[in-house]
């Protein structure tokens, strides 16, 4: 009995911890599934901005509670593309009046889930600026500072008029109300095209 407890006391830390990194493990697979499936409908020119397309994100999240609206994740989809000068001049703009001339900005911006649980690492545009059907007019794109996509460039260089695809997604860690482990945040995996 002695052996075994103090054996114990080392041992069920252990298997407590293998047990959450295991299951964290198979909610970072999850999610980095989401957001890949998603990305390449996206990619492929998949409407999420309609209901039912978002149902299929809703379908693919099935048993991480993610709910259309609210629930423990969000997908964000958003279409960057690079602005160059045939972008501003086809935006009815000089090179001196577009401001974010040779800079990646956020031309679509779709968000299925839970809106507050996270925002963009890359970029968040802001909601005056983002239509009903989640796309950004050129004259918001091209001038609007909160369009812009921080650090994208690091990730991925685009060419002018290059268009990526970028899907990222948030999902609750299955034991972020663990007591010892409550600082646990949710898991994030992203997907560019």
């Amino acid at each position: 009995m002695m052996e075994f407890g103090l054996c114990a006391v080392l041992l069920i830390p252990l298997y407590m911890s293998m047990v959450i990194m295991g299951l964290d493990l198979k909610r970072l697979m999850q999610t980095n599934q989401i957001a890949r499936d998603t990305g390449h409908m996206f990619a492929r020119w998949v409407d999420f901005s309609q209901t039912g397309n978002q149902d299929l994100v809703v379908r693919l999240a099935a048993g991480l509670q993610m709910p259309r609206p609210g629930g423990g994740g969000v997908v964000i989809l958003s279409k960057l593309m690079k602005v160059g000068t045939q972008q501003c001049t086809d935006g009815g703009l000089t090179t001196a009046a577009c401001t974010n001339l040779g800079k990646t900005v956020v031309t679509q911006r779709i968000v299925i889930g839970n809106k507050s649980l996270n925002s963009s690492k890359l970029a968040t545009p802001a909601d005056s600026i983002v239509t009903s059907n989640g796309t950004i007019t050129a004259a918001n794109y091209l001038k609007n500072a909160t369009a812009v996509a921080t650090n994208f460039e690091n990730i991925l260089t685009l060419g002018d008029g290059e268009l990526a695809f970028v899907t990222e997604a948030w999902f609750n860690s299955p034991v972020k109300d663990f007591p010892t482990l409550n600082n646990r945040g949710p898991v994030y995996a992203r997907s560019i095209f």
